[in-house]
């Protein structure tokens, strides 16, 4: 019997709240290493701030962006032994 399988972790609600996460979480990243010889280390405590809006990493950032996108478009059908991806 096939499923379809339509809930991600990683994606967001729209592509555009995805940008402003990744805006946010890697503005705060570089922000807490760029200002660190100017500010001293409590520029640091940006980095926690940034993983958070990125959800963990920046790669689950790049991950839940490719699902945003793909949203609505790709579709992945399991049968049997196999799983397939087919337009929506």
């Amino acid at each position: 019997m096939p499923t379809t399988d339509t809930t991600s972790g990683f994606a967001s609600a729209s592509v555009p709240r995805h940008l402003a996460r990744g805006a946010l979480g890697f503005g705060a990243l570089i922000a807490a290493f760029a200002l660190l010889p100017v500010f001293g280390p409590a520029t640091l405590l940006l980095a926690p701030a940034g993983l958070v809006a990125l959800r963990g990493c920046p790669m689950c950032w790049a991950i839940g962006l490719a699902e945003t996108v793909s949203r609505g478009r790709l579709r992945r059908e399991c049968g049997g032994d196999r799983c397939e991806l087919k337009r929506a």
